[in-house]
């Protein structure tokens, strides 16, 4: 090495000494060994790889939240479409309980008499198409008269004392009960058998 060379290191070595001057020690790099570099490039590696690897994991969740989110959303626009006319379903059914009752009550001399068998076939007809309707859109009368009551279908409303049947079981409907398809519309009605005093 030349002495100019070595004049110049000096002096340069001097100003950045100089530079230095003032900056407290923990802030000055004087580091110098490439290891401590090396060093602190893999602890910066490791860092960077373990932010990646939550970010790998937080972009995981988001995707299945979100999936759940669309099969959450899809069930209840497939249940909105399923039992859209449950409100509908629920105050129709009035009506059929009358109609049911008007056809009951006709009797059977008037059934026979010729000025009223087309007044008597109408209600009946009229009757078929409201039960086809109900049918179409997945309303369903719920069986009662001689089962065992079900809480889930059924709503006592009085205990009948009777040796015929088993107690528990129905002996009488006051008032039909109707499903829309798996989902209760209104529950029956029912007087329910019980072992006499």
């Amino acid at each position: 090495m030349s002495d100019d060379t070595k004049k110049q290191d000096t002096a340069a070595d001097a100003e950045v000494e100089k530079e230095m001057e003032g900056v407290p020690e923990h802030l000055r790099d004087d580091r110098g060994s490439e290891e401590d570099a090396s060093d602190d490039l893999s602890a910066a590696l490791e860092s960077l790889k373990s932010d990646l690897e939550a970010a790998k994991q937080e972009t995981l969740y988001a995707k299945a939240e979100t999936q759940n989110v669309r099969r959450r959303m899809e069930k209840d626009i497939q249940d909105a479409r399923t039992y859209a006319a449950t409100g509908f379903a629920r105050d129709i059914l009035s009506i059929a309980d009358n109609l049911a009752r008007a056809i009951d009550a006709i009797p059977q001399e008037l059934r026979e008499d010729e000025k009223f068998k087309g007044l008597v076939a109408g209600i009946e007809a009229t009757q078929r198409e409201l039960d086809k309707v109900f049918a179409q859109h997945g309303v369903s009368r719920i069986a009662a008269m001689g089962l065992p009551l079900d809480p889930n279908q059924h709503q006592a409303m009085m205990e009948v004392p009777t040796d015929e049947v088993e107690p528990g079981t129905i002996v009488q409907e006051m008032q039909a009960g109707y499903m829309i398809r798996d989902r209760l519309l209104r529950p029956s009605m029912v007087g329910v058998a019980k072992k006499p005093d």
